[in-house]
């Protein structure tokens, strides 16, 4: 019984953002009922697969939900949508707005309906603003809040993080608002529309470090970390591979340059002798840094940095973090047996909660599986969840 049982929401969201903050609240143990349109989740179709509908990329951010697949463009299936809205605690959409409204599901329209419903809207931009009605993805996204941009003062091409950490990051701040919501219901006994945009709410956080000196006005500079931004901050070289070390406070140096035979160090160096003097001087740090680590190997730097007590960890590649001796003592990995997809792998909820334990309860759903279901449970007889499949209004797996 996870912390969010008992309750019900309804996810109307696709591809990355809206899923994978649904993915969390159904591990936390909500109710999630993923309504999809016919032809299904556009990421469904992404990736390696044993089974049309169910790439990698769906079944890591659709685990802990029943699908319904609705045609919402048709009366009778809209009308099922309304009479789910009804026993419904949160509506979550990353549709955009205006999409919404022509099939009658805004905000307005859902309200009367259900008053105590949290609707929420995940939107590329704060919908008061020039750029309200545009798409956005993770790309865009990364553009705007200037993340392509960091690239380039560190030296680099313009490019973007080869991960949607656009869509992921909103998706964990629309958790962190929808809850809000919910616990601000349990005053107010009321529901409330919450807007999450992710333009904004990816720039609030890039800008976070990197605002700098434009903080002040006038300026005191162009922005920037410079820590962040230095050219050779990345993975260490070393004899037979890379390591990622962290050597940051004045405790961490003096034990690492004495793990080097060096005392006297870092003190007889004005650049590294204080953690003030070492961020005038990142660049030439982190230069001399990458002299030092290619010296010795992967293995020699990481029992020296375990006995000087200093941060640092092995960089893994997609493979080789499938055998991490600390996420295997975790059960970080689990292998588990889809019922149509067979053996697979999955990933533990990160969060522990010492009283409600938080785990998935289901697997990544086929499209529709649990159609039939969730509508008798909203109060369809049989004979209207045939008549609604003869219509093709509700669609079922295709091996049902």
């Amino acid at each position: 019984m996870g912390p969010l049982d008992g309750l019900r929401i309804l996810d109307m969201t696709t591809v990355l953002m809206g899923p994978y903050a649904t993915q969390i609240l159904g591990d936390y143990g909500a109710d999630v009922i993923k309504v999809e349109a016919p032809s299904g989740d556009l990421i469904r179709q992404i990736g390696p697969k044993r089974h049309e509908g169910m790439g990698p990329l769906f079944m890591n951010t659709n685990r802990s939900k029943r699908s319904v697949a609705l045609d919402l463009k048709h009366p009778s299936g809209r009308e099922s949508l309304m009479r789910l809205v009804e026993k419904a605690d949160v509506l979550i959409t990353n549709i955009r707005p205006k999409a919404m409204a022509r099939l009658g599901l805004s905000w307005d329209a859902l309200e009367p309906q259900n008053p105590r419903l949290i609707y929420a809207a995940l939107v590329g931009f704060d919908q008061r603003g020039p750029y309200a009605a545009r798409p956005a993805y993770d790309d865009l996204i990364q553009g705007g809040a200037c993340i392509a941009h960091s690239f380039i003062r560190a030296g680099q091409q313009p490019s973007y993080v080869p991960a949607a950490i656009a869509d992921r990051i909103v998706g964990m701040s629309a958790v962190n608002a929808i809850l809000s919501a919910v616990i601000e219901r349990t005053r107010s006994g009321h529901g409330q529309r919450v807007e999450v945009p992710m333009f904004e709410t990816m720039l609030s956080m890039i800008l976070g470090d990197h605002l700098g000196g434009l903080t002040f006005e006038p300026p005191m500079d162009e922005g920037g970390y410079s820590r962040h931004l230095s050219p050779d901050r990345r993975p260490y070289q070393t004899k037979d591979g890379y390591v990622c070390a962290l050597i940051y406070n004045d405790g961490h140096w003096e034990r690492f340059y004495r793990e080097l035979g060096q005392p006297e160090m870092p003190a007889a160096d004005p650049r590294f002798a204080s953690f003030n003097a070492r961020m005038a001087h990142i660049d030439e740090v982190y230069a001399e840094l990458g002299r030092i680590m290619v010296t010795r190997t992967t293995r020699e730097w990481l029992d020296l940095f375990d006995r000087a007590d200093v941060p640092a960890m092995p960089m893994h590649s997609f493979k080789s973090v499938l055998e991490d001796p600390h996420l295997a003592a975790t059960g970080f990995f689990q292998d588990v047996d889809h019922p149509t997809e067979g053996p697979m792998r999955q990933m533990a909820v990160p969060t522990t909660f010492s009283r409600t334990g938080a785990k998935p309860e289901r697997l990544a759903p086929q499209l529709g599986a649990d159609g039939p279901a969730v509508l008798a449970e909203a109060g369809f007889d049989p004979k209207e969840i045939a008549a609604l499949v003869d219509a093709g209004v509700l669609t079922l797996p295709k091996e049902a």
